[in-house]
């Protein structure tokens, strides 16, 4: 509900109709009926449907219905659902101890088990063979590929077999193995010096002489490193321990706890309560308005997890600490000589990092030192245009990637490849990954350990200025002045949607992120935000009220807020008021 001065008052849960949403990385039907279970659905909720359309996810917001099992929503021998099925069983029978049981189950439902194990113990065998240094045993697994990206990984393994001719100033049987082996693998170099330091070593003393090894460890934790890498490259292709396609961890017992709930929240013999399923509000009024910044705002984030204060970067070159509940300006933060291009945080809110314009990268202190800039990062040789925390570290990008130490303020590492700038970096959950968007219309897939390239899609038809990736690292978002916001499947690299509506052709940085699960957020030249359905790439929700382009937005759950900012030099929070309508109401009809 709206006051007088357009701030939004808090909905009681027992005033909001809530429905079952299921996660979002099957194919499973989204809602459960209440008559399952025994008991009638509540009086007042009716049952209304969207003409010719229907919805994976219910939304509070849009209207209350109560969806019964029909084939549309949920047909029993689907091949799909039957196999999803059949692999939350397996996965509840492998956590509790269920061996045999489980190997029935895969004999029975006609999967292919012996050929996975069979896998599963090639991969063995290879690291086995790697660490022994085995190359005979390497070249005999390696010739059927157990990974997709099968020459960048060997690559990897005839750059180590030549090191060690090296090591071991085996100069001929170097010579000949260069020839043989690495050059017809040039083009897979890690960096653009790589292979001449490879022929550079033939006249070498040691490995170290090389500029591009200078780091080499020797031959035992060098090997070490390339077992690690393998491991990396498989657990990015999602091939778990037993072989079958991922699902999400107890995916049978979340779904059962989701169906309980629901049928207590819906049933008239139960008191109404405000059980903890996944509901998405989508915001539809504006709350409050952030005033303060001399320039227009380019980056927005919440600070921490808990995320009780906001922290935005502008070209005023000034960073400035906002409360949200009061919207007031808490301090600012100067130091950096151009306009702030991204802002990041830790996870428990303790540092900020920014990058900027002026070629740097600043940390600032949110605990210790209030506010206090503790580190300059350089090095870099122009605008830095991301920023991003890892546990221990921060990163920042050029045409680079360079991963710093935080504690000491030293260069850890570089990743290059990309043709232009970066514009976006982000880590995948494992945080064993980069993902890189460039000006140079691609997104690129960095193994941390090795430093490789392991995927690049080049897709995109205009520069790329943001990617995404949801919270268990199956889909990657990515936004391009090609007009359009893409989902990705992060397995097979392939498009899955793509999201349209908004406006990103110029010269800006336009970024989206994931929001509360199946939500993405995010801005337009056109100063509207815009909220989409991952799952259908639908329009849900234009959010009115910036009057110059929306640059970012970002979403907390802790705190259940969207923040936007802006070309008129504000930020804007947004909220959900029941008494408005949604915009996407305006042009369906509800029956």
């Amino acid at each position: 509900m709206s006051n007088t001065n357009g701030e939004c008052k808090e909905t009681t849960s027992t005033e909001i109709s809530l429905n079952l949403s299921i996660n979002e990385t099957t194919d499973l039907g989204s809602q459960v009926s209440t008559e399952e279970s025994g008991s009638k659905p509540d009086a007042g909720i009716k049952d209304k449907n969207l003409e010719g359309n229907n919805r994976l996810h219910s939304y509070i917001g849009s209207h209350s219905r109560c969806t019964r099992p029909t084939e549309d929503v949920f047909n029993p021998e689907d091949r799909n659902i039957r196999e999803e099925i059949i692999r939350m069983i397996i996965q509840y029978l492998s956590d509790e101890g269920y061996t045999a049981s489980k190997m029935t189950i895969y004999d029975e439902a006609n999967v292919n088990w012996h050929e996975k194990e069979e896998r599963v113990i090639e991969v063995n065998r290879l690291k086995k063979a790697i660490l022994d240094g085995d190359w005979a045993e390497v070249d005999k697994l390696c010739t059927k590929p157990l990974v997709k990206n099968h020459k960048s990984f060997m690559y990897a393994i005839y750059k180590q077999q030549y090191l060690e001719y090296i090591e071991y100033q085996e100069t001929q049987k170097a010579f000949t193995f260069l020839n043989k082996r690495l050059k017809p693998l040039e083009h897979l170099q890690t960096t653009p010096n790589e292979f001449k330091d490879l022929c550079y070593l033939l006249t070498a003393k040691s490995v170290r002489d090389a500029p591009a090894f200078k780091n080499w460890e020797g031959i035992g934790p060098a090997r070490e490193k390339l077992v690690e890498q393998f491991r990396d490259i498989l657990n990015f292709e999602n091939l778990d321990k037993d072989g079958y396609e991922y699902a999400p961890p107890n995916r049978l017992l979340t779904l059962l706890q989701q169906a309980v709930k629901y049928q207590i929240e819906c049933s008239r013999y139960h008191p109404r309560v405000a059980p903890s399923v996944d509901t998405f509000v989508i915001p539809n009024a504006l709350r409050s308005t952030f005033v303060g910044h001399k320039g227009n705002v380019k980056c927005v984030e919440f600070i921490g997890e808990e995320g009780r204060e906001i922290v935005s970067g502008s070209s005023d070159n000034t960073l400035r600490i906002w409360d949200i509940e009061s919207s007031k300006e808490k301090d600012i933060l100067t130091g950096h000589e151009s306009r702030i291009w991204d802002v990041s945080s830790n996870k428990n809110g303790s540092m900020v990092s920014s990058a900027s314009g002026d070629g740097t990268i600043k940390l600032w202190d949110m605990k210790t030192n209030k506010y206090a800039c503790v580190s300059t990062l350089t090095g870099h040789s122009g605008d830095v245009y991301t920023v991003n925390f890892h546990p221990g570290d921060a990163r920042g990008y050029d045409k680079t990637i360079r991963l710093y130490d935080v504690s000491t303020g030293k260069l850890v590492k570089m990743f290059t490849g990309h043709q232009l700038s970066v514009s976006k970096t982000i880590f995948n959950p494992l945080g064993n990954l980069i993902i890189s968007g460039s000006k140079d219309n691609t997104i690129k897939f960095w193994d941390i350990i090795s430093g490789l390239c392991i995927r690049t899609i080049s897709s995109h038809l205009g520069e790329v200025t943001c990617v995404g990736m949801n919270f268990n690292g199956t889909k990657l978002l990515s936004c391009s002045k090609d007009n359009s916001n893409r989902l990705w499947d992060v397995r097979t690299g392939r498009p899955i949607t793509r999201l349209k509506g908004h406006q990103n052709t110029s010269k800006n940085f336009i970024r989206a992120r994931f929001a509360n699960k199946p939500l993405i957020v995010g801005g337009s030249e056109n100063g509207v935000v815009y909220i989409w359905d991952q799952d259908t790439g639908e329009v849900l929700q234009k959010l009115r009220g910036h009057v110059g382009i929306v640059y970012d937005t970002t979403w907390n759950p802790k705190q259940n807020l969207f923040v936007s900012c802006s070309d008129d030099k504000t930020l804007k929070s947004w909220c959900y008021d029941e008494n408005l309508p949604l915009e996407f109401e305006k042009s369906i009809n509800i029956i």
